[in-house]
């Protein structure tokens, strides 16, 4: 089984019980990780977000540091849907041609993989194929949505929702982690098998 390291991850989430990944916590900083495993990075997107306005931590340089480790060692970079991150990276949006480093930018929203919010997201991939991805959960609703201020507490189609916490907001579904593992070990089946090719 191909090892996987985990990026700026949290102590006593998903990632610490799974079997051949090596986590990065912020005690470890993820920033030093030199490889030689592909990765799933996680880098905080405070600086990076809808609500960077109000970002006050020191963490500016995590998410860009992510993308040259993804572009290095291949894997997968999850931030939130529409990151200023990309156009600081160069990265492509969802539908466009792959970058000089042969990356690709998918979209997904995390409910269906268990989460309790939409949570619209953009998964950055060096070395995978984008044919290869299906959700487990398609269609499936969301329980609770992401209030900032005094928004009307409904769904896309009126459905009335919880507003959720800022933990179960920050949390990582347990089967997305486990399939973004697979998907940055399937990133390194390919460069092997495109580099034994050539």
């Amino acid at each position: 089984m191909i090892s996987v390291a985990a990026l700026y991850v949290e102590r006593g989430g998903p990632y610490f019980s799974m079997p051949d990944v090596e986590p990065w916590d912020l005690e470890r900083d993820a920033r030093k990780y030199a490889g030689p495993h592909p990765v799933v990075a996680h880098p905080p997107c405070g600086p990076w977000g809808r609500l960077r306005h109000l970002y006050r931590g020191a963490e500016h340089d995590c998410a860009p540091a992510a993308v040259a480790t993804v572009r290095e060692w291949g894997g997968v970079l999850e931030h939130p849907a529409d990151s200023r991150l990309w156009p600081f990276c160069g990265m492509p949006d969802p539908g466009w041609l792959p970058d000089v480093y042969g990356g690709i930018t998918i979209a997904v929203n995390q409910v269906e993989w268990g989460h309790a919010c939409a949570k619209p997201t953009w998964l950055y991939l060096v070395g995978y194929n984008p044919a290869k991805i299906a959700p487990p959960m398609p269609g499936r609703r969301p329980t609770h949505g992401i209030w900032y201020g005094d928004f009307k507490r409904s769904g896309h189609d009126g459905d009335r929702l919880l507003g959720a916490s800022k933990e179960i907001r920050r949390r990582t579904p347990p089967a997305f982690a486990a399939w973004l593992v697979e998907l940055a070990r399937a990133c390194r089946r390919d460069q092997v098998e495109l580099a034994e090719a050539g």
